[in-house]
């Protein structure tokens, strides 16, 4: 694999490497700077809840909007010592999913979502993104051009497509 311009580039940059795909939900793990244990999710949701609990963990990119409760919640306590890496970016830069790996970098957390950059090793492409769901998407049609053919044509709406069930 070429390695043309890969880089982390910030505190919160994460390596999402990709291991399965099924029925549209990807698996795998994905790794960050002050862990040498990957984070492993089985599905979208959970790669999701890793990541924002990863964010809030730095408090970086700083959330917009906070959560809302029908109760009291506690306040968290502001946490501003400094988070000690143990990985090096180019350790990270080394870890590799089977169907595909992306260098995600969150740079904001805004309107109830996500704005960045993603990489794709494998084809050494960046592309922005405008929010979680078109990040979701990226990452999904990615594999999916990786993965062989095994699921089944899914349900459509329109007859045409149909006609071939």
């Amino acid at each position: 694999m070429e390695r043309s311009g890969w880089y982390i580039g910030a505190p919160n940059g994460v390596v999402v490497c990709v291991t399965g795909l099924e029925r549209r939900q990807i698996r795998g793990c994905f790794y960050h700077a002050y862990s040498e244990v990957p984070t492993e999710f089985e599905n979208i949701d959970q790669i999701l809840f890793g990541l924002e609990r990863f964010f809030d963990f730095l408090n970086f990119p700083y959330a917009t909007t906070a959560e809302r409760a029908f109760w009291p919640v506690p306040r968290k306590n502001e946490n501003r010592q400094e988070k000690i890496k143990v990985m090096k970016d180019e350790e990270l830069l080394q870890k590799h999913g089977e169907l595909g790996t992306f260098i995600v970098r969150v740079q904001h957390r805004q309107h109830n979502s996500w704005q960045g950059r993603v990489t794709w090793m494998e084809q050494n492409r960046t592309v922005s993104f405008r929010s979680v769901w078109e990040l979701m998407k990226l990452l999904v049609s990615a594999v999916e051009t990786a993965a062989p053919e095994t699921e089944a044509e899914e349900p459509s709406w329109f007859e045409e497509d149909q006609a071939d069930l």
